[in-house]
């Protein structure tokens, strides 16, 4: 086990986040895609936009899918 917050574990396969990552500039993808742009929330879209919103995160792995 490593010493420092932030390493890869043997194998390369898992990269382990206990301190802050920081990107600057960059974007966050799944397999080379990145979620597509929701649109702004207009009167009575409310659960039509969070279901938009949980759909993308859940495309890009930070939400398990249902």
């Amino acid at each position: 086990m490593a010493n420092v917050k932030n390493y890869k574990e043997q194998g390369g396969e898992v990269q382990v986040i206990e301190g802050e990552l920081r990107i600057s500039g960059g974007k966050i993808t799944a397999n080379g895609t990145q979620a597509a742009h929701i649109p702004d929330a207009a009167s009575g879209t409310e659960v039509t936009t969070i279901n938009a919103i949980l759909k993308a995160l859940e495309d890009v792995g930070i939400l398990a899918s249902s």
